[in-house]
Parts: C-alpha cells; structure tokens; sequence
C-alpha cells in the first residue's frame, strides 16, 4: 500500500477544471519525478496534495496513511506529515528563520500533545537540519527569505524539510530559477534526505534536474492527468522528444 494514494482526482479552480481524474502512488523510499508541460496542473496537484483553500475538489479522493484528507486543513495534513516545497517561497521581513522554524517545530510538538521545544533542544537539531541541508549557519539569524537569493531560497525548503521529517515531500519545481551551482547544492541536500523512511514527488520541467536527483519513477502529466509512468529513461525520453507526443497519448488513453 502507498503512502500517498490519490484516485480519481477532480479539482477546479474558480470553476475552471484543472485535474480531470487524476491516478498516483506516492511511495516511502522512493523518489517520484512529475514532468509535463506548462499547464499540465502539476503545480494545481501539488497544492490539492497539501489543501490549499483556493482550490475546488469536485470528485475523488486524497488518501495519506490510510486516511481520508481530501477535506482535511492544510495544517493537518502537515501535522500528519505531508510537505511542500513551494516554487516561489514568499518572504517574511522581520521574522527570523530561526524563530519561524522553531515555531513551526513547536505547532507540530503541540498537535502531538508535547510541550514546546527547550531553546538548547532546537539549537541541536537546528544545527543538524543545517549540516544535513548544507545551510550556512548565518541563516538562521536572517529574516525569512528576505533578500534570499533564488537558490538562497530553495535551500530554505530544504531546511524545512530536513527540521520536520516528512513521510511525504512535495517539491514543486525546485529547480525553477536557480543556476548550475545552486541547482547542484539544492539537489545535494535532496539526495541527503532521501531514505526508506520519506517518499519523494518531485515536479519539474525539465531532465537537468534529474541528473543530479535520479527518480525511481516518472510520471508524464498531460491536461490534468497522469497519461503515461515508467522508469527514470522516461525522464531521458522526454528530453530528446520534447511534449508533442504526449498530446497524442493522451488521446489515445482517454
């Protein structure tokens, strides 16, 4: 049984349909590649995966541990251990990372019936998080990705990530705006939380990321829904072929 269990999966934004009965597993252990091309509703999939209040779902249902959060708050379905990393993460001037991660841990501990964490706990696993995410120790005095650059940004995610210890991450386009340095650096510290114990979905253009984060499997998404997965040479294919063809599977597959 998957982690994440998705079937059937309508949803529309602003009575628009985007996702038009979409199928996915998502499971621990593994790393999932999304490819498809603009406006495939991969960046919609992800924000229905984490409840975002803008979107519709019309028919389907979202499963994650075996229960039912396809009418679930996004804060609980991140108490429950889903995660996204967001395309273009906003700033927060005044509010250091060190408190907001501390705030988050702490929002989490609460859910669980636990008391808040201890300062000289948090400075630990703070300190590992970082070590883990390759993230310069003077993030944490910094303000919430104000002045971060894109990759400066990205890394944060990470950082995220590696604090809470997701069963389920959602990376969406994590790539999008960083050059080769940053791309490798934030692909590194992906690659160092992979494990058995997190379950990967990793949306992306494009196969420059997947040289450096190699899925087990990808997915090709086409208007709304899944039309085609295999092993990571799908990813190779997409590259060489382009996206016309999948407008014709798609077709076919309907």
């Amino acid at each position: 049984m998957a982690e994440l269990e998705i079937r059937n999966l309508h949803v529309s934004v602003e009575d628009k349909e985007i996702l038009r009965g979409l199928d996915l597993d998502v499971e621990k252990g593994k790393v999932h590649a999304l490819m498809g091309p603009n406006g495939s509703g991969k960046s919609t999939l992800a924000n229905a995966i984490m409840g975002h209040p803008a979107l519709e779902v019309t028919e389907g249902t979202i499963v994650f541990k075996g229960e039912d959060m396809t009418e679930a708050d996004p804060d609980e379905r991140s108490r429950a251990g889903l995660f996204m990393a967001f395309q273009y993460p906003v700033s927060i001037p005044g509010v250091s990372v060190s408190k907001y991660l501390r705030t988050v841990i702490n929002a989490h501990r609460e859910a669980r019936g636990e008391e808040q964490i201890k300062i000289k706990d948090f400075a630990k696993v703070a300190q590992e998080a970082m070590a883990l995410a390759n993230i310069p120790k003077d993030f944490s005095s910094r303000y919430l990705n104000d002045g971060f650059s894109g990759g400066e940004k990205k890394r944060m995610e990470m950082l995220q990530m590696a604090l809470l210890k997701p069963k389920i991450a959602v990376l969406d386009e994590t790539d999008s705006g960083l050059d080769i340095d940053a791309l490798r650096v934030v692909a590194d510290g992906v690659n160092a939380m992979r494990g058995p114990r997190v379950g990967i979905l990793l949306i992306t253009h494009y196969q420059r990321l997947l040289n450096y984060i190699i899925p087990d499997v990808v997915h090709v998404m086409y208007d709304g829904r899944i039309v085609k997965s295999g092993p990571k040479d799908l990813a190779l294919e997409l590259e060489e072929r382009g996206y016309d063809w999948v407008k014709d599977l798609a077709t076919t597959t309907a």
